[in-house]
């Protein structure tokens, strides 16, 4: 047997027989849609963090159920790791293939299965892309609240896997917080049901576990979301600033004044100039900073917290308040928020999207350290944070075709998540670890806690056969990397309050 070392599994694996596989797929699923020849694996070489790239050893496309327990069952009988993949949009090369692996493609999981509006929820299959449920339960004034910055094109089943957040997460929740149950298939092909339709269910929350798992406990096969009414009203408010650190503080003074915004989301003026370039949202260009505040619910709510966040942006420096006029208007500003990434893309020949939170209170310091990271490294970086609930975006403005570029801009990401732990934060809000942030889990956590993780994961997989070299670092790779910062047990800053 040939042995295959890959250093993104920090181990050995055998190295599978591609046509013995093929094989014994064509016997037990002879309907069943595998790709194998290079032309057809080579589009599916990267997910959205297309730096890293990798050929599978061959990509499968089932369409049942029963397919997908049958793919399981096998590749774990023959001991070959597999990769979920959705719609392929993730940043932090979470679906990135394994060249001795199967990638297991579920965009042909694409159907909703119901629309309940009495019961306010629906049932759809992973494939399902995010803004697909809001646009069918529409007719119903229902919708669906994630709201990730890709919904257009992303899967329902890649946001359980990420545990997806967006704009409007600050006072809706993550899409932990949005979910009734998940339907998943084991490395052994068994199916399971995570959640209940009760609002609690006996044993450990195991739904609250699998998501935001990347992948590593099990397949998604089907999702049960909850569905929300559209508000009466929402308003949103664009502040300017001439001072990032003032945008910055305001953040933190709006929520201590009780007010709970249905979003609110900061673009620094490099991410202002880009996004106003290329959609026309109205955005003040010679403004340092824009904080956009989003408020809802019913209107005399809503009338009373404008005039009251109104206020308070303007106690914290902000040089201009305006409210969006209609509904056109409204829209238009959060296009330019939400068109930010690929409108930063139009202005530099690449960019490194990073992915860390901290607490509010830090926000000013933080936009500091990058703008001291970014003169250091002397890379542009432009700033898009969903402020509310401190995660940031930075974007790190670079050049891959000069010798060095990508591994200059890594390094200064690297840095800035290093930051992020440093004040009491995470080194992602919805990006997930994947590939990318493997490290820099070695400076988050402790050699216990990194075990505990282990532990977990192998009650689920003991043999690492899901998405393996993904999420969780080995303490060997941790001890190579030169960033478990603990001593005599303890995490620097030990005082600081942790994500």
């Amino acid at each position: 047997m040939n042995i295959l070392h890959d250093e993104r599994l920090d181990g050995v694996l055998p190295m599978p027989d591609r046509t013995a596989l093929l094989h014994k797929l064509s016997i037990r699923l002879p309907d069943l849609h595998v790709l194998h020849r290079d032309e057809e694996l080579k589009p599916y070489e990267c997910d959205g963090l297309a730096a890293y790239r990798a050929t599978p050893l061959l990509v499968v496309l089932p369409e049942t159920l029963e397919q997908v327990q049958i793919i399981m069952q096998t590749c774990n009988e023959l001991k070959v790791p597999v990769v979920a993949r959705g719609a392929g949009t993730g940043l932090s090369g979470g679906a990135l293939p394994l060249e001795q692996g199967v990638l297991l493609v579920m965009a042909k999981f694409n159907r909703i299965l119901e629309v309940n509006p009495e019961g306010r929820f629906a049932r759809v299959q992973p494939g399902v892309r995010n803004l697909a449920i809001s646009e069918a339960c529409a007719i119903h004034s229902l919708y669906y609240a994630p709201d990730p910055s890709s919904q257009i094109a992303c899967s329902i089943g890649g946001n359980v896997a990420e545990n997806a957040g967006g704009v409007h997460c600050l006072k809706y929740g993550l899409t932990v917080h949005n979910l009734i149950s998940v339907d998943i298939i084991t490395v052994e092909g068994e199916q399971m049901t995570l959640g209940s339709d009760a609002l609690d269910s006996p044993g450990f929350d195991l739904m609250a576990l699998f998501t935001g798992s990347e992948g590593m406990l099990g397949i998604v096969v089907e999702v049960k979301v909850k569905l929300l009414p559209k508000p009466q009203v929402a308003r949103v408010l664009m502040a300017s600033f001439d001072d990032v650190e003032k945008a910055g503080l305001a953040v933190g003074n709006i929520i201590a004044a009780g007010i709970i915004p249905g979003g609110l989301e900061m673009m620094d003026n490099l991410a202002i100039r880009a996004a106003e370039d290329f959609i026309h949202a109205g955005y003040p260009v010679e403004a340092e900073a824009i904080l956009l505040c989003e408020l809802d619910g019913v209107e005399s709510d809503v009338d009373e917290e404008s005039a009251r966040v109104q206020e308070v942006l303007e106690q914290s420096g902000a040089t201009a308040v305006q409210t969006a006029k209609d509904e056109a208007e409204r829209q238009r500003f959060w296009a330019g928020r939400k068109n930010a990434f690929p409108a930063v893309g139009r202005i530099s020949p690449d960019y490194y999207c990073m992915d860390g939170t901290i607490p509010r209170r830090e926000l000013p310091g933080v936009l500091k350290g990058i703008a001291e990271l970014s003169e250091r490294y002397d890379l542009r970086v432009a700033n898009v944070f969903h402020a509310g609930d401190g995660n940031m975006h930075p974007l790190i403005l670079f050049d891959a075709d000069v010798p060095g570029g990508l591994e200059k801009a890594e390094a200064l990401g690297g840095q800035i998540l290093e930051l992020c732990v440093k004040v009491g934060g995470s080194i992602t809000g919805e990006h997930g670890v994947g590939r990318e942030k493997i490290n820099q889990m070695c400076s988050q956590f402790n050699d216990d806690e990194l075990e505990l993780f282990h532990a977990v994961k192998a009650a689920f997989d003991p043999d690492r056969l899901l998405n393996p070299g993904k999420n969780i670092p080995t303490l060997h790779r941790c001890a190579e990397f030169g960033a478990m910062h603990i001593h005599h047990g303890e995490l620097p800053f030990p005082e600081l309050e942790r994500f």
